[in-house]
């Protein structure tokens, strides 16, 4: 694969274990995404996905390995070359949403742009754009409690692919959701994505999901052990 979104090598990550050691949280020897590509990433809880995406995300720093976004390297940085790195190129869908309640859907929306690089539109046309997008143009003034769960989860789809991102990284995107809310919303994420040319990497332990994909992998639990 040639210049993909995403690039890992040689991934790992500990967290501190109660006898005071390290425990193996993440090992990832490879894994690579093209553009436009989307790959869904199953495991069973405790098998690292969610720290494989903030890892990728620069969210939390790598112990060991590489992980390069467009040709930029994450690990190594500085947070706050990490998060400058984060805000040009990836877009994140979070399993509990993480929408700011004070704020307008728009303005969710809007705020998830703010440090992305301009592609013509402003930040406050491509969000209302993005939202329109997700079927919810009649919905841009309201706060997340005046949505419904399903409409939060479009609020941020919206939010983590306005601006067109290289990568979008989406951890459990249906497990706040019914089967119904889940298959519309699973389908807005990969058409939108698709549209936009980003890379999506997903990762779930839903298996009603794998069907959607033309590529999924399993993420191995690490056998922990002290480092």
């Amino acid at each position: 694969m040639s210049d993909p979104a995403l690039r890992v090598r040689d991934l790992k990550k500990h967290y501190p274990d109660p006898g005071g050691g390290r425990m193996l949280a993440l090992d990832v020897p490879s894994l690579d995404v093209g553009r436009g590509e989307a790959l869904c990433m199953r495991g069973e809880s405790g098998s690292g996905k969610t720290t494989l995406l903030n890892v990728i995300a620069g969210i939390l720093p790598a112990d060991e390995g590489t992980v390069e976004i467009a040709g930029e390297r994450m690990t190594g940085l500085s947070e706050t070359r990490r998060d400058a790195l984060r805000a040009r190129h990836i877009g994140y869908l979070f399993q509990t949403f993480n929408l700011l309640p004070g704020l307008t859907a728009l303005e969710n929306v809007q705020l998830g742009m703010s440090f992305r690089p301009r592609h013509g539109a402003s930040p406050r046309k491509a969000a209302s754009d993005a939202l329109d997008r997700v079927g919810l143009a009649d919905r841009k003034r309201h706060r997340p409690a005046q949505l419904s769960v399903g409409q939060q989860q479009r609020v941020a789809i919206a939010r983590a692919l306005a601006g067109h991102p290289t990568l979008v990284l989406a951890d459990e995107p249906t497990s706040n959701l019914d089967r119904n809310l889940a298959d519309q919303c699973m389908e807005l994420l990969t058409s939108f994505a698709a549209e936009s040319e980003a890379a999506l990497l997903v990762v779930t332990h839903d298996e009603t999901l794998l069907e959607r994909f033309e590529r999924v992998e399993t993420l191995a639990a690490p056998v922990g052990s002290p480092a």
